[in-house]
């Protein structure tokens, strides 16, 4: 454990010239609040490791401080839970952490990355669960400080539950033995671990995805442009996976990494590999979903046009017959109203073939007419 304390780390806690009520430009992204040291710690479990086996709980991380300084070879793992700014600071000065790293813990909406400082390496994962009851992807997030013989982590969510490492750990005193690289490796684990169930319910979303796609479901589009966007953020979250953990291979001789312990990590690795590629497929798949729903309502859209299109000249095609029969009849009609007209000067009305003139008059005109819209397809 370093001797040396940061330079800046008390700016954290140093007040400001702020309002009380104004949020300072970095740390408002942290929902938490500040409060002072005489609240109680937010330590989920803080133990002492001697040669792979547990030592010491102590109450409190001055114990713990103490425990480490005290014990020859013993190796400290302390759980955070969201530990306040307070919190962080004081583990900082006593193991040493670099202000970067601090300031990035705290802040928190941190990519995943790996950024060494010395001899303390800063890890930050993101951890993925999938809610079957909303069916969507909760992300968390993990910072991991690993140090020569001391593992500090810092977790802002539920997910991954460290309490199932760590008992996996001490079940295996052979490998918690190779100290703090070890315990890495089962955390990087757990993280890598816990993104297949997330894959699974991904892969069920789409199987009902598509099934709505081709029943022709009108809410289909959301759904996919919704998913679309969880994919892209677990993406976003496993990706940076692949060159972080190849990293930690090819640097497994420098820092003197037991052979086995490279195995382990390889094989994390392939299973990242396996993630990251099922994540890159149901991304393209759910575009080409999107393409295919396009197409598929653009079709419907067509073919409800060329029903509409049927019907209106079905529709069209009756009017003219209508149209047409209307004026054949309204041809003996005007005959026979001007002919039935009281007025003394007409001679057709003196006239003995006066009524017959008139009948074959309207016969005469309504076969003309029927003629004329026979020839047009009026009838």
């Amino acid at each position: 454990m370093a001797d040396r304390r940061p330079r800046g780390m008390r700016a954290f806690l140093r007040p400001s010239g702020r309002r009380p009520d104004e949020p300072a430009p970095e740390r408002s992204m942290d929902p938490r609040g500040d409060e002072s040291p005489g609240i109680r710690p937010s330590v989920i479990d803080n133990a002492l490791y001697v040669d792979g086996k547990r030592v010491a709980t102590p109450a409190s991380l001055a114990d713990a401080f103490d425990g480490l300084k005290n014990t020859p070879g013993a190796m400290a793992w302390i759980g955070l839970y969201r530990p306040k700014d307070w919190e962080l600071v004081k583990v900082a000065e006593e193991f040493g952490l670099h202000e970067l790293a601090v300031e990035d813990a705290i802040v928190a909406h941190q990519r995943p990355k790996a950024d060494r400082y010395g001899d303390t390496l800063f890890v930050v994962l993101r951890a993925a669960r999938y809610l079957d009851d909303v069916e969507e992807v909760d992300f968390g997030e993990l910072h991991v400080f690993v140090g020569p013989n001391y593992v500090i982590t810092v977790r802002h969510s539920e997910a991954p539950d460290l309490s199932a490492v760590r008992r996996r750990m001490e079940s295996e005193p052979d490998l918690l033995r190779q100290g703090p690289q070890a315990v890495l490796y089962a955390i990087l684990d757990a993280v890598v671990d816990g993104y297949a169930p997330v894959v699974g319910g991904l892969q069920n979303d789409i199987d009902e995805i598509e099934v709505q796609v081709f029943g022709g479901d009108p809410a289909v589009s959301r759904r996919i442009y919704e998913l679309s966007r969880e994919v892209i953020e677990f993406q976003r979250a496993t990706r940076p996976l692949l060159e972080m953990l190849d990293g930690f291979v090819a640097g497994s001789a420098k820092y003197g990494v037991d052979e086995e312990l490279q195995s382990y990590l390889r094989d994390v690795a392939d299973h990242a590999i396996t993630v990251v590629e099922r994540s890159g497929g149901f991304r393209q798949l759910l575009q080409d979903m999107l393409v295919v729903n396009a197409t598929l309502v653009s079709q419907a859209q067509s073919l409800e046009m060329t029903k509409l299109t049927e019907a209106s000249y079905a529709q069209s095609e009756e009017v003219k017959k209508i149209s047409a029969w209307a004026a054949i009849l309204f041809a003996p009609t005007l005959v026979g109203t001007i002919y039935g007209m009281n007025f003394d000067f007409m001679p057709e009305t003196h006239w003995a073939l006066g009524y017959p003139f008139a009948v074959l008059l309207m016969g005469a005109v309504c076969l003309a007419l029927y003629v004329v819209f026979k020839r047009r397809d009026w009838l």
